[in-house]
């Protein structure tokens, strides 16, 4: 187990931020205090200019996927041209016990005590981290840094271009030099409180008195707790009873609000799975933020996944649409979600090099007697006299369909493979399995 995953670490606080943008020119340096402190720590740390420089260059290129910093880390993705890296830095978590004296020594400094309460980071604490002899700034055999580039420079220029992104992040939040040693800032304020109400309780020590002795207390006078004596003399005086519980409210036969009960488990799983998406995307799963669905995707992916087939009905007449058409994208849906739908919805001419590499594919796994014919039109591949027919999504799957008296319906789930969907087509040939 490395220092930065030792006992202080703390297994929560992760925070996510967007992917920066590429930048022509400019400062690669943060400008606050604290990242320009961060900043000269890392070229201290890191002194040979080479890597820096390749770094400050390769921060601008908006290759650097969206970071994570966490207790003891920061991570993300690069992308090398055609390659993606893992890159991550790694930092020394504090433990408890550099914590408690941390926050001592900060609690003898009343303007650094006032500003951490009240939100901010104040210069001055690294004389309070001094004191308590702890890092808060990277140091020799402190800051590490891992990627599975293999360049022959260490770190290498994806490391140091994440090093320098981080002290973009300290020009906002400088609280993050608190989260890599391992407290965040809701919990770093919180121990100060502690330690503040700890010194409150037990007070300064006299000057002259040994440490760890207790002032001897004058015994209080015979009758100074006479009138608390006789309080709890008094007989306990009996409760009056009860009073009956009233009856049951009748329950209205309509809601209240209009809106019946049954949506809301359902509410409350969207909002789960959507919750669910932002966070792995937080977490550096994925370039970009999952879009909002529109009004129409938001119908069909309802009708689509809703078990009560009461609320499918009222989709139904509440879509502003022919019901067939609700059915169909439904159908869709429950095939491969929102991909699907932009199958059944939006036909479109694929590049002639992704269209020639198809043809190849089925003209190498059939038999030239063997393969149908088949009529292409932009990414709609039907089978000649056959009522079955192939599509190609924006996401590189074929898609099967067959025709039904109202038109196309997705018949089953994609495949990658040309010649493989067509073959799994070819075996949907009776009417029972079409429907």
């Amino acid at each position: 187990m490395s220092e930065a995953q030792g006992s202080g670490a703390r297994n929560h606080g992760a925070r996510g931020f967007p992917a920066f943008a590429a930048r022509r020119g400019g400062r690669t340096r943060g400008q606050s205090y604290w990242a320009a402190r961060w900043t000269e720590a890392v070229e201290d740390v890191w002194p040979e200019e080479g890597p820096l420089r390749k770094g400050r260059s390769f921060a601008r290129t908006g290759r650097i996927g969206p970071i994570t910093v966490s207790p003891g880390q920061v991570a993300a993705e690069v992308y090398g041209g055609e390659e993606t890296y893992r890159t991550r830095l790694t930092l020394t978590v504090l433990d408890d016990d550099e914590w408690d004296l941390l926050w001592e020594k900060t609690a003898d400094r009343p303007a650094e005590t006032e500003a951490l309460l009240a939100g901010d980071l104040p210069e001055d604490l690294l004389e309070a981290v001094e004191d308590a002899r702890v890092r808060m700034l990277p140091g020799y055999g402190d800051l590490d840094a891992e990627c599975d580039c293999d360049a022959l420079d260490h770190p290498c220029p994806h490391a140091t271009a994440l090093a320098y992104q981080l002290s973009w992040l300290l020009d906002t939040d400088p609280w993050l030099l608190l989260l890599l040693r391992g407290r965040t800032a809701e919990e770093a304020v919180e121990e100060l409180k502690s330690a503040l109400l700890l010194r409150a309780l037990t007070g300064p020590d006299e000057p002259g008195e040994p440490v760890g002795t207790e002032p001897e207390e004058a015994a209080p006078p015979p009758d100074t707790y006479a009138a608390q004596r006789a309080a709890y003399t008094r007989p306990a005086t009996p409760l009056p009873a009860l009073p009956p519980l009233p009856d049951p409210p009748a329950a209205p036969e309509e809601p209240l609000t209009g809106i019946e009960a049954d949506p809301l488990d359902r509410l409350a799983a969207d909002a789960a799975l959507r919750a669910r998406e932002l966070l792995a995307y937080a977490h550096g799963f994925g370039t970009a933020p999952p879009e909002p669905l529109d009004t129409w995707e938001d119908t069909v992916r309802l009708a689509a996944t809703h078990p009560d087939p009461r609320a499918v009905q009222r989709l139904r007449e509440g879509c502003g649409r022919p019901t067939e058409d609700l059915d169909r994208a439904a159908t869709a849906w429950r095939t491969g979600g929102r991909a699907a739908l932009d199958v059944l919805e939006h036909p479109w001419t694929p590049p002639t090099q992704q269209t020639a590499l198809a043809r190849t594919a089925l003209a190498t796994a059939w038999e030239a007697e063997e393969l149908p014919p088949i009529t292409v039109d932009g990414n709609h591949w039907t089978l000649t006299g056959r009522d079955l027919q192939l599509r190609l999504g924006h996401d590189g799957r074929w898609y099967p369909y067959h025709r039904r008296d109202t038109g196309w319906w997705p018949a089953g789930f994609p495949s990658t493979d040309p010649a493989e969907a067509l073959a799994d087509l070819m075996g949907l040939t009776a009417d029972d399995e079409l429907r």
